[in-house]
């Protein structure tokens, strides 16, 4: 049996439907974006070669809280969960009306995790969702014309990104990160932007209505004021650790908690191994 007061390592996904609780939104038009999400969400998991029952996952309302094992692969979440992501939204919103459609910001990390008697909690998990909250990601994710807006940690583009298929990384750019009591810097990238004809990649995006229809796309390159650092690294002001839980993790969003590692929410049925 674990020892629940031993950390251990997790791969954190956060994503977030932008404009959820938007008034032009109705009650039954919010249940069938949340539905869409986790339809989604477990299709994507399961193209890229993740197993969606095998890792914890929190519904936070209006977005979803995974914690991956750390036997998976961090590099299939750069290289396959985002493309499979961006088809298994296409797909819904191309069977759904306008505020039934689903766009969405997604933020990537990894630490280590504690669980106690109430749930998951850690440094970790609060600077996942801070980036999530970022105001550069919110902005980025308004100006495309796509359905996907990431952002990942500087920890997580050094260890995973830089080294992924060649070319990831330069689809990546460098934006500060000022939320709450955390400093950082993260990576942001659009994976499914398009572009109109004749329009260099570097060039401002057109904003476009979100279709069920796949396009030819090409990352969107986001511009910036900063050099890189040659570290890379990131720091965290005045972050609590793990005092903080992780249904306290985005202040007025408060997802349930976790029983034990790698146990999904009893509501929705799953029994993943542990």
């Amino acid at each position: 049996m674990e020892d629940r007061r031993l950390a251990v390592h997790r791969t954190i996904v956060v994503v977030d439907v932008e404009g959820f609780g938007g008034r032009r939104r109705t009650n039954p038009q919010q249940v069938a974006v949340r539905n869409g999400l986790y339809r989604a969400m477990r299709d994507a998991f399961c193209r890229a070669g993740i197993p969606w029952d095998g890792c914890g996952h929190e519904d936070c309302g209006d977005g979803v809280f995974v914690l991956i094992p750390a036997e998976v692969p961090k590099g299939l979440l750069v290289e396959s969960l985002p493309s499979a992501l961006v088809t298994a939204l296409h797909a819904h919103n191309g069977k759904h009306p306008g505020q039934e459609r689903i766009r969405l910001r997604m933020a990537l990390h990894a630490g280590e995790v504690n669980y106690g008697e109430h749930g998951a909690t850690a440094a970790s998990i609060n600077l996942a969702f801070r980036l999530l909250d970022a105001s550069a990601l919110k902005a980025a994710l308004a100006d495309s014309s796509g359905v996907l807006a990431v952002i990942a940690s500087s920890w997580f583009f050094e260890e995973v990104v830089r080294h992924s298929a060649p070319g990831g990384a330069a689809a990546y750019r460098r934006v500060p990160v000022d939320v709450k009591e955390t400093t950082t810097i993260g990576w942001i990238c659009l994976p499914d932007h398009i572009y109109p004809s004749g329009q260099a990649a570097q060039g401002p995006p057109t904003v476009t209505a979100v279709s069920g229809r796949q396009s030819a796309v090409a990352p969107r390159v986001l511009p910036t004021t900063e050099k890189p650092s040659a570290a890379g690294g990131h720091g965290i002001r005045g972050a609590r650790g793990g005092r903080q839980p992780v249904h306290g993790a985005r202040g007025n969003r408060r997802p349930r908690t976790y029983e034990r590692p790698y146990h999904s929410a009893r509501s929705r049925g799953h029994s993943p191994a542990r």
